[in-house]
């Protein structure tokens, strides 16, 4: 199909391993003619190993509670950890059976070996990874080579191709579980656009590799054959056929196929027998979060993104992105006649079906929602600014406009406290506040409204009109949990019924990582109660409040000065100032204490 053109390592895995097996004898079917240019072939890494080592960063692996299987039946009795390694003599008889069930001339080598001893003793916890995908796409890929009467082997060489990663890119720019180049994928149906890639499509792309390997296969009549020209071209194979002197027989044109082939053939082999006897040689699959049967496709009628579903049907996003990896930027491009499948888990399809118009409606309203918003913060609210004096500081600044001083480092992006005079600091930066400020100007009373000029004025007014009234709090509280032994961010997702992108996003998470007694933020509660017990109190205009109006907070049992000052924007020391508090120690719950000056 094309050639890759990077290195590869032929046989890295055998010539380390034979080192301590040397006792092993090489069978009869190894290739004489070539074996004084063996050694010559000696080289970095090869496509097929880097192939697996994608499997390490798969987001499907990424959070998820995914243990290998033990309860797989060990019909060995091998211990765990045990890596067993066979005599030429077993390989070969064992390779010999599968190859009289199939029409595929599978044949044992010491090129096979090394490739053997690739997936089965090098990268052995990488195949089991491979061996859970292929839970998920083996039925797919028999279920199409079935209908193009092909044989059901040529399933392993996605494994070789991708190792059925779904989003796998070689550096050549082949996609996709069967990699693709472009041009080929043009060649048989496989669109690639901004938004969507055909190539990544499990279903699309096998029905296109079905039909470029038949199509192989009319050239050449010969399964070993094909799968060289899929991996380097029609045209390096027949130059390689009339190099050996008109061959047609892989073995033989072998040396004159680009290097990366030569490895290609004898992956697929040794993908073939490890994939048939991984029992024996004491490998399990890790079991996947879900099977093929438990998946299903769902037309999609228009524009959705893979955030609106997550939301709306209450999914992580990194399952709708791992079933739906042709997309890719997280967005169903649906139009009026131009309608897409969407794959789900069969548990879920019901309720995308009956809240389909819902959906639809809620990406339409949540947009409009986001500009109205947008609109009325530009009206209402506006960042204020302060210029740093000569001797000012960073705590006297914060002291005047009633922050704190890591705010305002927040705000401005500081690295220290240190402050030159002329500098600019963001001093309140746009916020909610002000636009909840106004909501509660528009609901006070409009005589009292109507008498105030200045927005201080509009802000006294309704602080003297809601004073004894309970009103609707807007601060959100975090909620959190304690990380058990052996909790995984998926599982924690699923027990607060929300998405692993949250998780990651509220917790500044990069990778999947978690600690036994890490405190993570899990949500998010609205707290109604709090801004009841908090009230604008008018007091009597005595010398110590100098004709100011105080905001008055009733402590709590927990509470302390810091977590009263994080909550009202305040800092420590100005509370201790205004409710001449000498130490911490003081407060008790139930007291009412000063909490801020109402401006």
């Amino acid at each position: 199909m094309r050639f890759k053109n990077f290195t590869m390592m032929l046989i890295t895995a055998g010539m380390v391993i034979h080192s301590c097996f040397s006792s092993a004898q090489t069978i009869s079917t190894t290739i004489g003619s070539d074996s004084s240019r063996y050694s010559l072939e000696f080289v970095k890494d090869d496509f097929i190993a880097a192939s697996l080592d994608s499997l390490a960063n798969l987001k499907y692996f990424d959070g998820y509670d995914c243990a290998s299987a033990s309860e797989i039946e060990n019909i060995f009795g091998f211990s765990a950890g045990f890596v067993p390694v066979y005599a030429d003599s077993v390989y070969y008889n064992r390779i010999k059976k599968l190859r009289a069930q199939s029409s595929i001339n599978l044949t044992y080598n010491q090129y096979v070996k090394d490739y053997i001893e690739l997936y089965a003793v090098k990268k052995r916890g990488l195949t089991e990874r491979v061996m859970g995908l292929a839970q998920i796409y083996f039925p797919l890929f028999e279920e199409q080579l079935d209908r193009f009467n092909m044989p059901l082997e040529l399933k392993y060489l996605a494994i070789v191709e991708s190792a059925l990663n779904p989003v796998a890119k070689s550096p050549v720019g082949a996609s996709g579980l069967w990699q693709f180049m472009y041009g080929t994928g043009k060649a048989y149906n496989l669109n690639v656009t901004s938004l969507v890639d055909d190539r990544r499509d499990p279903i699309k792309s096998t029905i296109a590799a079905c039909q470029h390997m038949n199509d192989l296969y009319k050239m050449y009549h010969d399964w070993l054959l094909v799968l060289a020209a899929y991996n380097s071209g029609a045209g390096n194979v027949n130059k390689a056929i009339r190099r050996s002197g008109g061959k047609m027989d892989f073995w033989q044109i072998r040396p004159f196929l680009p290097l990366e082939t030569r490895g290609y053939v004898p992956a697929f082999i040794a993908v073939n027998y490890v994939m048939s006897y991984a029992a024996e040689h004491n490998l399990r699959p890790v079991q996947p979060r879900f099977y093929h049967y438990e998946i299903d496709t769902v037309l999609v009628k228009d524009v959705l993104s893979f955030g609106q579903i997550s939301t709306m049907l209450n999914l992580p996003i990194e399952e709708i992105q791992f079933l739906n990896p042709s997309f890719k930027n997280g967005v169903v491009p649906a139009t009026k006649g131009n309608y897409y499948a969407l794959r789900l888990q069969k548990k879920n399809i019901p309720d995308f079906v009956n809240n389909e118009a819902q959906l639809y409606a809620f990406r339409a309203q949540s947009e409009n929602e986001k500009e109205q918003l947008l609109n009325m913060m530009k009206s209402v609210t506006q960042a204020e600014y302060h210029k740093v004096r000569k001797g000012e500081t960073l705590a006297s600044v914060a002291k005047k406009y009633r922050c704190s001083t890591s705010e305002l480092k927040r705000w401005n992006r500081l690295k220290s406290t240190r402050l030159k005079a002329g500098q600019r600091l963001v001093v309140r930066p746009e916020s909610t506040m002000p636009v909840q400020l106004a909501n509660k100007v528009a609901k006070a009373d409009s005589t009292v409204v109507a008498k105030a000029e200045t927005s201080k004025e509009k802000a006294q007014a309704v602080a003297d009109n809601i004073e004894d009234k309970p009103v609707s709090s807007t601060r959100i509280e975090n909620k959190y949990h304690k990380v058990k032994p052996g909790e995984s961010l998926g599982k924690i997702a699923d027990k607060y019924n929300t998405s692993l992108a949250n998780l990651k996003k509220w917790n500044k998470i990069k990778g999947s990582t978690i600690h036994p007694g890490d405190k993570l933020i899990v949500g998010k509660t609205e707290i109604a109660e709090q801004l009841a017990e908090t009230k604008v109190e008018n007091t009597p205009k005595t010398k110590q409040s100098n004709t100011l109006d105080f905001i008055y907070y009733t402590v709590r049992q927990g509470d302390t000065l810091w977590k009263i000052a994080q909550k009202h924007n305040s800092d420590v020391e100005e509370i201790k100032k205004l409710n001449n508090i000498s130490n911490e120690k003081s407060i008790k719950p139930g007291q009412k204490i000063k909490v801020g000056v109402v401006s």
